[in-house]
């Protein structure tokens, strides 16, 4: 029998699922918790061991490194994960460090063998001689630049330390980055919407302080609450809120409009513009590409009493089969997902700079497509989970270079101002346009770029 404490053995579970399955911790975590039957104290303490050596994992990695004379890539996987999440727990945490070696090194003799439980052993007591903040020193000193120090002690790889600088720098905030990666690795606060006509915000509940429909409850599992609610209380970033917002707030709406969400997977932001639109007589439609996220937006819809056509359709083709339809739409696009490092905590180390180019081409296709299945009048939000300039800003310079004077930015800031109670002084203008960009270390939110076009 395993000497592993189940928290433990969940957590390092879901390591090996992220790294040896490209297993999303998000989806893979809850379901491993509910299988183990943890309580409430045991599913907190895995999900902070699971996600917080996710986060840390690069900084880790650098400490393993020196403590085990060798590379990383020269120790087993199964092994390296159990040294990542005994790591964690002597550098980050309040937890014995005899626990933490000993229950790693069981981990690792499970995994591997005898001898990967003495390398374990001795890896671990070699970190715990020293304190966490003398480690942080020694891998800073270690570092070949300032920018390779930043990624290694907040983290980060360096090419998102320096997109993440640029995008700041658009706002003159470059001073700010250090704020933003150490919020990056902060557990996000658990952030609620109550859909707007079909449910109140609890009394119990504490308020955030920009959505009209955002709260967040006092602690707790809010499985319970959304249940019972059957569906109109739901988990879903402030930030995500706002976005879907400010497309129902970009310009006056009349009667019988048509709205569409364009890539709709996983379905909040559909949910709520679906329950907008029954308040103010809207019809909507959803398209999402992939059938395991179409299913999940038709699981979100079903807590709204309007009926939604979901299709399944790559969105550009989709967009192009229904020119000049639409009075608004809703362009969620697949993006790096930088802006939301702190919930996907192995989105970080999943990317590459690489991967920018064709994402953004695929947002700028996405983006034109839509603006061509707008009605004259109609405006797109265009929205990504990533501040990165060229996901962002640049993406709507080139879609308004395509379409030159058939299109017009109209202020995203404005729209949120009105959709919420956000101060816009606390929007500043960026790089000359409309664009609105929320920071987890500013705002508490995602880093949510939201840009609306409007069809002329």
């Amino acid at each position: 029998m395993s000497r592993v404490q189940p928290a433990r053995r969940v957590a390092y579970d879901t390591l090996r699922a992220v790294h040896e399955s490209d297993a999303y911790a998000n989806l893979h975590l809850p379901t491993a918790i509910a299988r183990a039957g943890l309580n409430p104290a045991d599913a907190g303490l895995a999900t902070e061991l699971a996600y917080g050596t996710l986060r840390r994992q690069g900084t880790y990695d650098a400490v393993i490194q020196i403590a085990a004379d060798r590379a990383v890539h020269d120790i087993d996987p199964a092994v390296l994960d159990a040294l990542r999440l005994g790591v964690h727990q002597l550098l980050s945490t309040r937890v014995a460090s005899h626990a933490a070696v000993n229950e790693s090194v069981e981990i690792a003799r499970e995994a591997g063998s005898r001898g990967a439980a003495g390398f374990t052993n001795a890896v671990l007591r070699r970190v715990s001689r020293d304190t966490p903040g003398e480690w942080m020193q020694r891998i800073a000193d270690g570092a070949r630049s300032d920018d390779e120090r930043l990624g290694l002690v907040t983290s980060h790889p360096v090419w998102i330390v320096r997109a993440l600088r640029r995008a700041l720098a658009a706002e003159g905030r470059a001073d700010e980055l250090e704020q933003l990666l150490a919020a990056d690795n902060d557990a996000p606060r658990v952030t609620m919407a109550a859909l707007p006509g079909l449910a109140e915000v609890p009394e119990s509940a504490v308020r955030t302080p920009y959505s009209p429909f955002g709260f967040r409850l006092g602690g707790g599992d809010p499985e319970s609450s959304i249940r019972a609610s059957e569906g109109r209380l739901r988990v879903q970033d402030e930030g995500s809120q706002l976005a879907a917002l400010a497309l129902v707030h970009a310009t006056p709406i009349e009667q019988g409009e048509r709205w569409l969400d364009l890539c709709a997977g996983p379905g909040g932001k559909t949910a709520l513009l679906a329950a907008e639109a029954i308040g103010r007589g809207a019809r909507l439609d959803a398209n999402e590409i992939t059938p395991a996220r179409a299913g999940l937006v038709r699981q979100a819809l079903a807590a709204v009493p309007l009926e939604v056509e979901v299709a399944e359709r790559d969105g550009r083709e989709y967009a192009a089969e229904h020119p000049g339809v639409y009075d608004r739409i809703l362009v969620d696009a697949p993006c790096t997902g930088l802006g939301a490092m702190r919930r996907r905590p192995e989105a970080r180390w999943r990317k590459a700079p690489s991967d920018v180019p064709e994402l953004s081409e695929l947002q700028r296709e996405l983006l034109s497509s839509a603006i061509g299945a707008l009605k004259p009048g109609g405006v797109v939000a265009y929205v990504t989970c990533s501040p990165h300039l060229a996901e962002t800003a640049g993406v709507v310079a080139e879609v308004r270079r395509e379409w030159g004077e058939a299109i017009e930015e109209i202020s995203a800031r404005d729209a949120v101002a009105s959709a919420s109670r956000i101060d816009p002084s606390i929007l500043p203008q960026i790089d000359g346009s409309g664009r609105a960009q929320l920071w987890p270390h500013r705002h508490g939110t995602d880093a949510m770029s939201i840009s609306l076009l409007r069809r002329v």
